[in-house]
């Protein structure tokens, strides 16, 4: 597992929304948890999908409709490779497609990019969305209590454990 603390602090220098708005910290936190527990049985790169959790939302600028905010990661992640964090080409290649393409709705590609995928459309209740299945890409998070269980936590704005055990991130009320 990599540490993300320093990573995290460095992405949250120049975030533009409120840390514990509707895409920020404790959403990346859920993501991040969603793509463990979802890699698991997918088989998925760990590696990729704690980087797609930080990356996925890290340079919105706004929190409704917000077109390039995937590609605006994905080239906030290919600045601060080497310096922050390493990984391997054809991972950081999976890494910026899964950033890019979050949004759009697609189903087929890599597992590790579908774990991504996933991860984040499993936290999609939190804006008051009920994840189809049909749209989600993996058999493990079709499975009803892996949605009984993302839903329970995004519905209720539940903030993990690691976003201050291990981030060092304080959201406040």
């Amino acid at each position: 597992m990599l540490n993300l603390k320093p990573l995290v602090h460095v992405i949250l220098e120049d975030y533009a929304l409120p840390w514990h708005g509707t895409h920020g910290v404790s959403h990346w936190a859920r993501v991040f948890e969603n793509g463990l527990r979802l890699a698991q049985d997918t088989g998925a790169n760990i590696e990729v999908v704690q980087l797609f959790a930080v990356f996925h939302d890290a340079r919105r600028i706004n929190e409704g409709t917000d077109p390039g905010h995937g590609r605006r990661g994905a080239d906030l992640a290919a600045a601060l490779r080497g310096d922050w964090f390493n990984l391997a080409d054809a991972d950081f290649e999976l890494l910026q497609f899964a950033c890019v393409h979050h949004t759009d709705g697609l189903t087929e590609a890599d597992t590790t990019v579908q774990t991504c995928w996933d991860a984040d459309r499993l936290d999609l209740w939190r804006v008051d969305v009920w994840p189809e299945p049909r749209k989600l890409c993996t058999a493990t998070a079709k499975r009803p209590e892996i949605i009984e269980w993302s839903q329970r936590r995004a519905c209720s704005a539940f903030v993990p454990d690691l976003v201050s055990t291990e981030w060092g991130i304080e959201l406040g009320d």
